[in-house]
């Protein structure tokens, strides 16, 4: 048999396809209302769990979902006359629950109208649009701190670069290390990035064939966002620095580089030591190069709220980084 859009086997008995209709209904978490033309219930499916029917008492709106529910959707009815009308309302159902009725007025096949309400449970639809909202606010911050960060390295860098070519050269390094910590970042879903790995990618991209001459010890500390952003970009200053002026590849001395969690009066702190062999007959221009670095000196320890020390001597190239460690929820 074929009625508009709908088909069935004739054979099939009412009983089985009312199971069907109202299983599939509560599997979508809807339920239907039919009234006719005069307001009286007819018959109801699925009812949502917390509204009940009262036994001995003749369905209504008020009746079901209470007075206030109840003359809204009075109200809402009363506009519709003619077939083919129809109307929304939402409703919060307390306990941060949200139900979107759907009124219909149709023509049923005997030519009478009726109301047809289709109640369904939009709680879950609520939450994604709401998780959704805080996701993208969350993003507009970090991506408005990500801006600045990327702001005063410009600016630092071109303060500092004697070229165009210089600075060019300079700022496009920062911003690809600024670039894969926050692919490391993003990768953890916003929790930041293990120290470790931040040290890697710098030690990948400029001494991969001589990984082994960067030895790394102490704890791999996860770091908040704005502070592995921050520390990715001092080991990225670091290494380039080793590797454009310093001697430990032709010396194949290592590099050694530390990180430890130390309790404090003031609380947790996390110790980020770099030390470096270095050979004391450099000449004074290519100690400037090395120690002008604004970066290291200024940028990162302001960043992150903590204090560096940047030192050459007794052939070491000493760099000691101390800043609050961020307690993850």
């Amino acid at each position: 048999m074929v009625h508009r859009l709908t088909w069935f086997e004739p054979q099939r008995g009412d009983d089985q396809l009312r199971e069907f209709f109202i299983t599939a209904l509560m599997d979508m978490g809807a339920s239907l209302i039919l009234q006719d033309k005069d307001g009286t219930y007819v018959c109801i499916t699925s009812l949502p769990s917390r509204w009940r029917l009262t036994p001995g008492v003749v369905p209504s709106d008020e009746a079901i979902f209470g007075e206030e529910v109840g003359q809204k959707l009075a109200e809402l009815k009363s506009g519709l006359v003619n077939a083919g009308d129809r109307a929304e309302l939402e409703i919060e159902g307390g306990e941060d629950t949200f139900y979107e009725f759907r009124c219909r007025m149709v023509e049923m096949a005997d030519h009478d109208l009726h109301m047809i309400t289709v109640v369904i449970d939009r709680t879950e639809d609520r939450r994604r649009e709401r998780l959704l909202r805080a996701l993208l606010r969350e993003v507009s911050h970090r991506s408005k701190n990500l801006l600045a960060i990327i702001q005063s390295i410009a600016s630092q860098t071109a303060r500092y670069s004697g070229t165009l070519d210089m600075f060019l050269g300079k700022f496009r390094g920062r911003l690809h290390a600024l670039s894969q910590s926050q692919d490391l970042i993003t990768d953890s879903s916003w929790r930041g990035a293990y120290f470790r790995d931040l040290l890697k990618q710098q030690v990948d991209r400029y001494v991969q064939e001589n990984a082994d001459l960067v030895q790394v010890s102490g704890e791999d500390v996860l770091l908040t966002p704005n502070a592995s952003l921050h520390i990715g970009l001092a080991l990225h200053e670091l290494v380039v620095n080793a590797v454009s002026h310093g001697d430990f590849l032709q010396r194949r001395l290592p590099i050694e580089v530390s990180c430890r969690k130390l309790d404090t009066p003031d609380g947790p702190v996390v110790e980020m030591l770099w030390t470096e062999p270095y050979t004391a007959r450099a000449t004074e221009d290519t100690k400037a190069a090395r120690f002008g670095s604004t970066v290291l000196e200024r940028v990162v320890p302001s960043s992150v709220n903590g204090e560096a020390k940047h030192s050459l001597e007794n052939g070491q190239v000493r760099y000691q980084l101390r800043f609050p460690l961020e307690i993850f929820d």
